[in-house]
């Protein structure tokens, strides 16, 4: 009997061990890589701001894209303040999030802080707009567009058009945000484009900061300063839109009598073109998403990524706009 209850004993002993090993084996099947679990990514993104249709559809790509990818986001919106976005980045590596992304407000003045976050081991990417540091080892990669691209493909469709002028066009331009790599490109792409025509002409240059309302304000200006204006090269649709404003204000036909060329492609600016009111739209795609979070698992686990990935991105004209807004997701 003594026997048997010993065997008892250590049946129930060793069950019992079984057991718990197995609890201690499932808790750290549910922590490991789960929802709030230590395996978890986070990944701490700056954004430049709202300050137009495209950045807010950039926001919607990058925190549906995280939320998809199971990666915990810690997001930040620096209000087109480049001092926000240093103060969001020293937070972020005092906090050790495992990787970083930002979008530049500006190009310059940088390297300071990346310097930190590459001290802290902490991976960044660039997203949309890229920074000027000649020591490219302070970040992994930029995922972006082509803005001097945009500029080009802008400048030669109006070469094209106006190529049997015999008098001078007058060119207006809405700069985007002051020393933005996007403003910066755009501006370059495009001067160089129109050079193949010298009767093209850019008579006045202004930044509208790539909002609705600069856009309008400085098209006002443009209007008073300038009788005869041929042409407005906007650096983003927001800003053509504020200038279509100003254009009908001031009696003019936007599309007819002044002729619009404008960067980024979002809904209301393809309305826009489809209604006749905008001539040209060189397209720039926010939905980076998907991409960036691809980027965020792939550096985080320790593999070379490309220096440079671009996103593909067309033009439209008014029929192509026509035919493309159904289904146009921003």
């Amino acid at each position: 009997m003594r026997t048997r209850s010993t065997a008892r004993t250590v049946i129930a002993a060793l069950a019992g061990v079984l057991l718990a090993g197995g609890m201690v084996a499932c808790g750290n099947s549910d922590t490991g890589g789960g929802s709030g679990g230590d395996d978890k990514i986070v990944l701490g993104f700056s954004q430049v701001g709202a300050e137009s249709g495209w950045r807010t559809a950039n926001t919607t790509s990058i925190k549906e894209a995280a939320g998809e990818a199971g990666i915990e986001l810690k997001f930040d919106d620096a209000q087109q303040k480049q001092e926000n976005q240093i103060k969001a980045i020293r937070n972020f590596i005092q906090q050790k999030v495992d990787v970083i992304a930002f979008s530049p407000v500006v190009e310059s003045g940088w390297d300071t802080v990346l310097k930190e976050a590459k001290d802290a081991k902490i991976p960044v990417i660039l997203t949309d707009r890229a920074v000027d540091s000649a020591d490219k080892s302070l970040y992994k990669t930029f995922l972006g567009s082509d803005f001097k691209k945009e500029g080009r493909l802008a400048g030669e469709w109006l070469v094209e058009q106006k190529k049997s002028a015999s008098g001078p066009v007058n060119i207006v331009e809405l700069q985007g945000t002051t020393g933005s790599a996007p403003a910066n490109d755009r501006k370059e792409g495009f001067a160089g484009a129109i050079a193949a025509n010298p009767n093209l002409k850019i008579i006045a240059s202004q930044s509208g900061d790539f909002t609705r309302a600069g856009g309008k304000q400085v098209m006002e200006q443009f209007l008073k300063a300038n009788p005869k204006i041929d042409v407005l090269f906007a650096h983003n649709d927001d800003m053509g839109l504020g200038a279509l404003e100003a254009i009908t204000a001031a009696g003019k036909v936007p599309g007819k009598d002044i002729t619009i060329i404008t960067v980024d492609a979002v809904k209301d600016g393809m309305q826009a073109l489809a209604d006749g009111k905008f001539n040209f739209i060189a397209e720039c795609s926010p939905l980076l998403g998907p991409q960036l979070m691809d980027l965020v698992k792939k550096v985080k686990a320790g593999e070379e990524v490309p220096a440079r990935i671009e996103t593909e991105e067309t033009t439209f004209t008014q029929e192509q706009a026509k035919e493309a807004l159904p289904n146009r997701k921003y």
